[in-house]
């Protein structure tokens, strides 16, 4: 079987395991299924801006053109850096998707990776957003009504947790287990007084499974632009990457934009 098309990063369904789908031009790869069979990818050496369709030879923040990533909303600094979100004053680069994405409710959350992370994500993007970052447990710390409180509180946490993971640990299962209910009560102190009233009790500990045949000891970064095949059995699935020969791990997000075929048997 063979597909070929543009691709974006996957899809994912909270199931035991996660169930992934990879889009590829007009059609979807339900990825889980191909698991231990024979996979080859093929970059073909085009890549098109992923919001206005031009043909560039680079992307920037997964998938853009340089004029787009400077101009559109969802390239905007906030993104990265939610603290500096100004969509709650009226300012943003487009404030009708500021409306929908900035001053919607947000989620400040610990997760467990490769270490334990502080986070921040809109309440439409859980659980992806945990499945992107291949957390084992996650757990919601506090609800805001907007992007820039829920930054405010990481901003705080983050002078005692990393919001960093380490991709190789993280794909390999490597991690200290930690009591992520006894953590968030731990740090419930830490936040200042002004944004304690966000706050979430519940405790409600969502732990995530994902579609492991092995776990790798070795690790390959695989870069299709240096090679632009990549044929194996698929070994495994986590996060945005997949393992092929329980060796190489191509990480799909990275490639969205690019012009893919994959066929396999």
């Amino acid at each position: 079987m063979s597909y070929c098309g543009q691709i974006s990063k996957m899809l994912s369904t909270l199931e035991k395991p996660i169930y992934y789908q990879l889009p590829i031009g007009k059609d979807i790869i339900n990825i889980n299924d191909l698991l231990n069979m024979k996979v080859t990818i093929k970059y073909n050496g085009e890549i098109k801006c992923i919001a206005c369709d031009k043909k560039i030879y680079k992307t920037y923040m997964q998938g853009y053109c340089y004029p787009c990533f400077i101009s559109l909303p969802q390239t905007s600094e906030c993104v990265f850096k939610p603290h500096l979100c100004k969509a709650h004053e009226g300012e943003a680069r487009d404030m009708k998707w500021a409306q929908k994405n900035c001053l919607d409710t947000t989620y400040v959350y610990l997760s467990l990776t490769s270490n334990v992370k502080v986070g921040v994500t809109r309440h439409a993007n859980i659980p992806s957003r945990w499945v992107d970052q291949g957390a084992h447990y996650a757990i919601k710390l506090a609800k805001t009504p907007n992007r820039y409180l829920a930054g405010m509180i990481e901003v705080e946490l983050s002078k005692y947790i990393s919001d960093r993971t380490k991709w190789r640990q993280m794909i390999q299962g490597k991690y200290d287990m930690i009591n992520l209910l006894e953590l968030k009560s731990e740090l419930l102190s830490k936040i200042p007084k002004e944004y304690q009233e966000y706050i979430i009790n519940e405790d409600e500990l969502v732990k995530l499974e994902y579609p492991m045949m092995n776990i790798p000891e070795k690790i390959k970064s695989f870069n299709l632009d240096k090679n632009p095949e990549l044929s194996g059995v698929l070994t495994g699935i986590k996060g945005q990457y997949i393992v092929i020969d329980n060796e190489f791990v191509l990480n799909v997000r990275k490639y969205t934009g690019y012009f893919i075929s994959i066929d396999y048997e």
